[in-house]
């Protein structure tokens, strides 16, 4: 079992239908709107906050930099720091990053796709 993994069981295996299980916080963060977004921008390559806050429509400043900094405690965005003038900071996504954000890309693509569908009107009756 990883040690990380480990750490934040107590040793248990993960079950993410456990109300205890630390999966569902890293299940929330990635799976939030902005999440979503922020890591299918990144898919691209390394950008600056300045070309994800343009990227990601109708993104608060405030919104991104806490998904940042949530996605960066996860393990799944590097923040880079360059002590320049004016400041210079990049992000970019981590190995396990990329792998989250490859799977939420497809959600996010699928959701898309079912839109013509009527998939997004709440008073569609089911059948």
């Amino acid at each position: 079992m990883n040690l990380r993994v480990k750490e934040l069981t107590g040793g248990l295996l993960p079950d993410v239908n456990s109300e205890s299980c630390a999966s569902r916080g890293v299940l929330e963060h990635v799976t939030s709107r902005w999440a979503v977004l922020v890591l299918a921008v990144l898919l691209d390559g390394t950008h600056r906050f300045s070309e994800l806050r343009r990227a990601v429509g109708g993104v608060s400043e405030k919104m991104l930099a806490q998904t940042l900094q949530t996605l960066e405690q996860d393990g799944l965005v590097l923040r880079e720091a360059y002590a320049v003038i004016p400041p210079r900071v990049d992000y970019s996504l981590t190995p396990l990053g990329e792998e989250a954000a490859q799977h939420v890309w497809t959600l996010a693509r699928w959701a898309e796709s079912r839109v013509p569908e009527g998939a997004s009107s709440p008073t569609r009756p089911r059948t």
